[in-house]
């Protein structure tokens, strides 16, 4: 966009129309035909995109008129009004969200200096206000003309993704690619949304893999929505369309708090508090065995069956979900016994791991459901490093100072049980049911170990096998054991389960711990 001679106004009137002049150049864009352009890709403008995200007339735009100063390569003629990326702040659900879009009419919303200071003006008031921040990420990395000053802006960004974790809720949102260093700046945020088709992300692209290695794929099959929701575990969400993307992103900012300074919000429901779930008794199995699914488990127990998980589709023998509980946020963390029987790998470990951090960073109580035979054995899992991914888990629970409250459901072996906020690691309150197996390990398993020589010499082993098995489960595995030595605080019926949570964390909201004076700690990589 070049810049047209300007008329010199003398009136009040003169300039104030101008400026509105002005405002609509910087409203619509280049040009008519980016907007179609962008349209005809199944996309939305960055505004159509602010505009599903917040409160109607809500949005308040900074440094709109803002241009950049560079020159060389035919960048001095083309001087478009928001330099392609549009910030400000607007509401959610009555509460400030602040927010950037990258406008892809724009230069590709390609990252220059004077775009990337903008953002990292917004990043500075979303910190400052206690706020969180929403990316709406459609660009195609550093503006090339601008050389290394693009680059700077990037380690800006960066720079303040880090210096907010923790701080206020980072949610990034890929609505178009996002390849190179750029990939780095949803990687450091709380949470990525992807759209199934439209959006990207790799650090190198299609073609530069081709050339390296050989290989040929797709720009989707590299990095798409799909990818990163089941293979990588990039992102935590992916959908079909940018409507609903955008409206899944209101429902997560209605479970955070503005900031670690805040509670989450609380919504009542009509959802009674003492509500009994009788089909909790036959929903769960009570033969260890037998696989069940433990969402059914979840949506008894939380107000109206209605909760948010997080990572679905990634590492799926472990669930991490936001839900409430008689209106209070509540993060859950769920062994799922129909992948894997539940048991704890490398992904499952990362996937809980993280969201018990994002949980204890934002004051969310954390309740966990146990129904785990133990960690997945095999020389994959060991060379891949289950040690140092597993302690990423517990390293995770025992940091934790929010509310923390467990319940064993069935099976609860070795160390998969100490790492899934047992006691003994610091749970403020630990509950089972009667059909709780706590153990070193399976009774046949157990049984085999203890009673090897009795077994080896019996005249008949298996029937000598199964009788140890029995004396074993009765004496060690009784649901009462555990219970009997303190390392349960009660064994209560499936039915009575939402309310006595309910009760526990009601007891447990002004609860009050502090970690050892640190700068940091350690925590295995």
């Amino acid at each position: 966009m070049t810049t047209p001679p300007r008329t010199v106004f003398t009136s009040a009137r003169g300039r104030v129309a101008e400026l509105h002049e002005i405002r609509a150049q910087a409203m619509a864009g280049l040009s008519g035909k980016a907007t179609e352009a962008q349209h005809a890709k199944g996309k939305l403008t960055a505004r159509e995109r602010i505009e599903l995200l917040l409160d109607p007339d809500s949005f308040r735009e900074v440094e709109q008129l803002r241009r950049h100063r560079a020159v060389g390569f035919g960048l001095e003629a083309k001087r478009p009004y928001t330099d392609g990326v549009i910030t400000g702040w607007g509401t959610v659900e009555g509460r400030t969200v602040f927010v950037y879009a990258h406008d892809f009419r724009i230069f590709g919303g390609a990252l220059g200096e004077a775009h990337a200071t903008k953002i990292h003006k917004i990043m500075d008031m979303a910190i400052a206000a206690g706020a969180p921040l929403v990316s709406l990420n459609d660009g195609a990395g550093a503006r090339i003309q601008e050389g290394v000053s693009a680059l700077a802006g990037y380690g800006g960004i960066f720079q303040r993704n880090t210096r907010a974790s923790g701080v206020i809720p980072q949610i990034s949102v890929m609505l178009g690619p996002c390849a190179g260093g750029a990939a780095y700046s949803p990687a450091l945020t709380d949470f990525v949304f992807m759209v199934r088709e439209t959006s990207q992300m790799f650090i190198t692209g299609p073609d530069v893999v081709r050339a390296v290695t050989g290989e040929e794929i797709s720009q989707n099959g590299l990095g798409g929505a799909d990818v990163h929701a089941e293979t990588s575990g990039v992102a935590h969400f992916a959908y079909d369309d940018e409507e609903t993307c955008l409206a899944e992103v209101r429902y997560l900012i209605s479970m955070l708090p503005s900031s670690n300074r805040e509670n989450p919000p609380v919504h009542l429901s009509d959802d009674p508090a003492d509500r009994r779930s009788e089909v909790l008794l036959d929903l769960v199995p009570a033969d260890g065995n037998r696989p069940y699914d433990m969402h059914k488990v979840i949506e008894e127990l939380v107000d109206d069956g209605d909760f948010l998980e997080i990572h679905e589709r990634w590492a799926r023998n472990i669930i991490c979900a936001l839900a409430r509980l008689d209106g209070q946020v509540v993060g859950i963390v769920a062994n799922q016994p129909q992948s894997l029987a539940g048991v704890l790998d490398i992904e499952a470990s990362e996937k809980a791991a993280r969201f018990v951090q994002m949980c204890d960073a934002f004051n969310i109580p954390l309740l966990t459901l146990l129904d785990v035979p133990g960690f997945l054995p095999g020389v994959s899992q060991e060379h891949g490093g289950i040690i140092r991914h597993g302690a990423k888990l517990l390293y995770a629970y025992c940091n934790a100072t929010v509310p923390r409250i467990s319940l064993i459901l069935r099976k609860a072996y070795g160390g998969a049980y100490i790492v899934m906020d047992s006691q003994s690691i610091g749970a403020d309150l630990t509950y089972a049911w009667p059909t709780n197996e706590i153990a070193v390990m399976g009774a046949e398993g157990a049984a085999n170990v203890i009673f090897r020589r009795q077994i080896a010499d019996a005249e008949d082993s298996e029937a000598m096998r199964a009788r140890m098995v029995k004396e074993y489960k009765a004496e060690l595995m009784h649901p009462y054991y555990a219970a009997e030595r303190g390392l349960v605080d009660d064994v209560i019926g499936p039915a009575e389960t939402r309310a006595v949570l309910i009760a526990s964390l009601a007891m447990l909201k002004t609860k009050h711990a502090d970690l050892p004076s640190r700068k940091h700690g350690n925590p295995p990589q």
